[in-house]
C-alpha cells in the first residue's frame, strides 16, 4: 500500500452514519433528475420524430395526409374554441367580482341606512334634544342614502337580469332579487 507525506488514511476515520445517509440521499435526488431529464429529451425527440413523420406524409398527398391534414384543422378549431371559452370564463368571473363589489357596497350603505333609522326611532326624549338644524342635517343624508340605495338596486337588479342568469330558478339570486324590489322609501 503506498501512502502519501501528510494524507490520512481513510480507514484511520469512522464514517458516520448520517454522511452515509446524506450521501445516499444526494446521489439519489441527483439520480432523479437524470431520469427526469432523460424522459423529458426522450419525449422532445420523439415529439420531433412524430412531426417529421407527419410533414413527409402530408407531402404525399393522399388519402390518409388529407385525413391527418383534416385531423390537424380541427384540432386548431378545437384549440381556438377553448381559448374563446376561457375568456369568456374570465369575462364572468371579473363580472362576478364586480357584482360582490357593488353588493359590499350596497350592504354598506344599508347598514348606515339601518342606523339612521335606528337613530330616528329612539324615543322622542333624545329626538327633542337633538337640535332643529342637525335634525335637517340626518333628514338630507337619509334621502340621499335612500336615492342611492334604490339607484343601487336598480343597478344591481339590471345586472342579474342584463347578464342572462335565470335568476328565478336560482333560490339565493330570487331572494336578491325580490330583496332589491323592495322600496327603501316604505322601510
Amino acid at each position: 500500500m503506498f501512502s502519501f507525506v501528510g494524507q490520512e488514511n481513510l480507514l484511520d476515520h469512522p464514517i458516520e452514519e448520517n454522511d452515509i445517509h446524506s450521501a445516499t440521499q444526494d446521489l439519489q435526488s441527483d439520480m432523479e433528475e437524470v431520469k427526469v431529464s432523460f424522459q423529458n429529451k426522450t419525449l422532445a425527440l420523439q415529439r420531433i420524430q412524430i412531426m417529421d413523420a407527419l410533414r413527409e406524409k402530408l407531402k404525399q398527398d393522399d388519402d390518409d395526409s388529407r385525413l391527418i391534414l383534416e385531423t390537424m384543422k380541427r384540432i386548431m378549431l378545437l384549440s381556438q374554441t377553448i381559448i374563446e371559452y376561457q375568456q369568456r370564463a374570465h369575462q364572468k368571473e371579473q363580472q362576478l367580482i364586480d357584482i360582490k363589489r357593488k353588493r359590499l357596497l350596497l350592504k354598506n350603505r344599508g347598514q348606515k341606512l339601518q342606523e339612521i333609522q335606528n337613530m330616528m326611532k329612539k324615543p322622542k326624549e333624545k329626538q327633542e334634544s337633538v337640535n332643529v338644524i342637525e335634525t335637517e342635517k340626518i333628514l338630507q343624508i337619509l334621502e340621499k342614502e335612500r336615492a342611492i340605495t334604490t339607484i343601487l338596486q336598480n343597478v344591481f337588479q339590471n345586472i342579474i337580469i342584463g347578464s342572462g342568469v335565470n335568476w328565478a330558478e336560482d333560490p339565493s339570486l330570487k331572494a336578491i332579487v325580490l330583496q332589491l324590489e323592495k322600496n327603501v322609501y316604505l322601510q
